[in-house]
């Protein structure tokens, strides 16, 4: 009888430490910034593939026909880069992250296409 309980005692720790043990990977994952150049933004080869991926993906939310209420307007003018790739990335409120869909150079693409002065939602 004593044995029963003593190891169902020891199945409820295991239970409860699994589930007290550290996030799993997608929790502990951490954000790595990256750099932006003036240069890296400039590139019409990042511009273009930036602008592909907008198009392709985006619009659906961001894009002029999704006015008003899917998303709100984009006002790149009043972001830095750093802050449009974390929101690609990780994502905002009901914006999903975008980082296992895209790898860190199109997320950066993206970025450089947010950012020139000839984006257009």
């Amino acid at each position: 009888m004593y044995r029963y309980v003593i190891v169902g005692c020891l199945v409820l720790v295991m239970v409860l430490g699994a589930n007290l043990s550290p996030g799993s990977a997608e929790e502990t994952k951490k954000f790595v910034p990256v750099e932006f150049t003036d240069a890296y933004l400039a590139d019409p080869a990042n511009f273009a593939k930036g602008k592909e991926i907008w198009f392709e993906q985006c619009t659906h939310c961001h894009g002029y026909k999704a006015y008003p209420g899917k998303a709100p307007k984009l006002k790149p003018r009043r972001y830095k880069p750093a802050f449009v790739y974390k929101r690609i990335t990780k994502g905002f409120k009901k914006m999903p992250a975008w980082d296992e869909v895209y790898d860190e150079e199109e997320r950066m693409a993206i970025v450089a296409y947010v950012m020139s002065k000839k984006f257009s939602p």
